[in-house]
């Protein structure tokens, strides 16, 4: 039996995206956690640390705050290690505008969909599809 879910589009992405579901169990800070060159969590203290973002379907319950988030994310998408899309428990304007920098460069960038947190551990380790109009399937 599937899993369907009903997510909000905050940034479309370039195209439908799909990938392995890496749930996250606590916020992350993008700057410092996540490794811009691999997609590495490198944060040693979180959870997941040594998971990698790039290719699958990054669920965050939430992000740890800096200015810089947004400069990891742009550089996650120019080298290609980027997830292939973002699932938020809340809207992150400082990291989506990493999102929307790429946007406007010309570059392909993943999908951003806020999710209530509630909804995320579902998809836990399993293919996860997101489409154009927000919807969640697994």
């Amino acid at each position: 039996m599937g899993i369907a879910e009903q997510g909000e589009v905050l940034i479309a992405g370039t195209a439908d995206a799909g990938g392995e579901a890496l749930v996250l169990t606590r916020p992350i800070s993008f700057w410092g956690g996540v490794d811009p060159k691999s997609g590495r969590i490198a944060d040693p203290r979180h959870p997941e640390a040594g998971d990698n973002v790039a290719g699958r379907v990054l669920f965050l319950p939430g992000t740890i705050g800096s200015s810089s988030a947004s400069a990891v994310l742009l550089e996650l998408v120019r080298a290609g290690a980027a997830p292939a899309a973002i699932i938020l428990h809340e809207a992150d304007a400082i990291l989506l505008l990493g999102l929307i920098v790429a946007h406007e460069m010309g570059w392909s960038h993943p999908p951003a969909l806020r999710l209530d947190r509630e909804r995320h551990g579902a998809f836990a380790g399993l293919y996860a599809e997101i489409h154009a109009d927000g919807r969640i399937s697994a």
